[in-house]
């Protein structure tokens, strides 16, 4: 098999929970870190699984009516850092950013939301801006980070977990950032819809 990357610490934001379960069963049994934001945060730990926060990362609470939660330097430094690249590791060093090995992320139900029939005001909230942010860059770094874009790729990253521990291989990485991608590229596509349609 072809060289692995280990996961050592896992930022999870997603919107559903649904099907999670086995995922941070199995992450947490092969010796992953959690990291996480609000309501994720407390689904992790109603499991009994330990979870770091954000806000302890970041020394800012989710602000904005929870608009923004993980947009910072010492998270996004965390994914996007080159691990092979020596004035990356200097920044880090330099301002002490953790690494972050997998981001898993499932956004918030914009199209169902629109489906629904949801005032403008609530469609616009539903337009998720820090979970692409992290998938966009998680699949931009996919050298050094895996990323899980939406719940139906829970069961691709389960099945990895189960046959390499918490290690995945570039091709692996490669492959679920294509995916990651797809995710952003549908999600804009039905928002800039949205918007063309409701054009005043």
């Amino acid at each position: 098999m072809e060289n692995t990357t280990p996961i050592r610490t896992a930022l999870i934001s997603v919107y559903h929970k649904e099907g999670l379960e086995p995922v941070l069963e199995a992450l947490y049994n092969a010796g992953v870190r959690f990291l996480s934001t609000g309501g994720t945060g407390e689904y992790i730990e109603s499991l009994g699984y330990p979870c770091g926060r954000v806000e302890d990362v970041t020394g800012y609470p989710s602000i904005l009516g929870g608009r923004v939660k993980t947009l910072h330097p010492l998270i996004f430094g965390g994914i996007l850092s080159r691990r092979d690249r020596v004035d990356d590791r200097a920044d880090v060093a330099k301002y002490n950013i953790a690494s972050i090995d997998l981001v898993l992320v499932d956004l918030y139900p914009f199209e169902k939301t629109v489906e629904e029939g949801g005032t403008c005001e609530e469609i616009i909230e539903k337009i998720d801006i820090g979970g692409i942010s992290l998938i966009r860059a998680a699949a931009k770094n996919y050298k050094d980070v895996a990323i899980v874009a939406s719940r139906s790729e829970y069961g691709e990253l389960l099945d990895i977990v189960k046959k390499q521990g918490a290690n995945t291989t570039e091709k692996q990485r490669h492959e679920l950032a294509t995916k990651a991608f797809s995710v952003t590229s549908h999600y804009d596509t039905a928002i800039h819809q949205w918007f063309e349609l409701n054009n005043k």
